[in-house]
């Protein structure tokens, strides 16, 4: 895994309408009907170079496009299919909307001699994606990733959401759960990352990382606070 791929893409150009995700780069192009979505993903489908993990997903009012399952999986090759993809986007007059991009994880923490991402695996009828990984085949289920807690914090095993957005997107993302009631539990890591709490105390983490954060400011998905 390299950290190359994404990092190149975060500063190429001609890439405005993509987001470095957890999963990698995504993007979002807003539509009219369910109708012109399967037809935008069509002409994107007839694009050389396209691979296996490329995935479309359209709805009524838009079509997602992630080039990747994950992060690591970002290539210098994928800057030109990006361009290439929104260049199709345009000529069928859909809107790029990087505020709707969003990918949710699920991360399941417990100390290290109790990870059994084998049996979540099998749960859920997940496919591996990397030894603490996995991923919903179709597409349409969260990634579930294993962390490993501190062996010397009290908690013996503990989950929680992690909300993969744009920088852009982030701090408005924030905002909003805190005024439906949501608090602030750790900033530390901002402006890449904050964890939230609901009322009853169950945690969220509204990430920003990768996506546009200065090098002194990433914080490594393998390295993100556990909760």
């Amino acid at each position: 895994m390299s950290e190359q791929g994404w990092q190149a893409f975060l500063n190429a150009e001609g890439v405005d309408d993509w987001v470095i995700l957890h999963g990698g780069p995504t993007a979002v192009f807003k539509v009219g009907s369910l109708l012109e979505s399967t037809h935008l993903a069509a002409a994107i489908a007839e694009l050389p170079g396209l691979e296996s993990r490329i995935l479309l997903t359209a709805t009524a009012d838009r079509l997602t496009v992630k080039l990747t399952r994950e992060l690591w999986g970002t290539e210098a090759r994928h800057i030109d299919i990006a361009r290439a993809i929104s260049s199709v986007a345009r000529n069928a007059a859909a809107v790029a909307d990087a505020g709707a991009v969003q990918e949710v994880q699920l991360a399941i923490a417990a100390r290290p001699e109790a990870v059994d991402l084998g049996f979540w695996r099998t749960v859920l009828g997940y496919a591996p994606l990397h030894e603490d990984n996995c991923i919903d085949p179709s597409g349409q289920g969260s990634t579930v990733w294993m962390q490993e807690l501190d062996p010397s914090r009290a908690l013996s095993h503990a989950m929680h959401v992690d909300v993969s957005v744009s920088r852009a997107e982030a701090q408005a993302r924030l905002h909003a759960a805190v005024e439906a009631g949501g608090r602030i539990v750790d900033d530390s890591g901002a402006p890449s990352a904050w964890i939230l709490a609901d009322r009853a105390g169950n945690r969220v983490c509204i990430a920003a990382w990768p996506d546009g954060a200065s090098p002194a400011e990433q914080v490594g998905v393998d390295d993100a606070p556990a909760v």
